[in-house]
């Protein structure tokens, strides 16, 4: 069993920054890959970005590439998604999510963290 702890969402003003983690909790901790989605109140999940564990490759959203950054500490079993320049639109609930193997399953999410961007 795993568990995963979101952590750092709250309110910044658009064009601030934010920075999200999302730390693994259990006995052992071996993904396939990482990933974080968002999901805004009566609309459908928005896949947001995926880190391979392995190798650290990524793939991005298109809206968010070269504003948001994730990253991955294998001593920590921590993933952190850096947000930069930050909009309305980027306002929702992430979360975060493990994949165990190359099934395109998540298998495992945290209980999500809220992100406000004012204007």
């Amino acid at each position: 069993q795993v568990h995963l702890v979101e952590s750092g969402g709250g309110l910044v003003q658009a064009g601030g920054s934010l920075t999200l983690a999302c730390t693994a909790t259990g006995l052992a901790f071996s993904p396939d890959s990482m990933g974080w989605y968002r999901q805004a109140p009566g609309k459908e999940r928005e896949f947001v970005v995926r880190l391979k564990w392995a190798d650290g490759s990524t793939k991005y959203l298109e809206s968010v590439k070269g504003r948001f950054t994730v990253s991955r500490d294998g001593a920590q079993n921590t993933v952190t998604q850096r947000m930069d320049s930050k909009r309305p639109e980027d306002t929702t609930i992430y979360y975060c999510t493990e994949r165990v193997d190359r099934r395109n399953i998540d298998n495992y999410w945290g209980q999500g963290t809220q992100v406000t961007v004012s204007s």
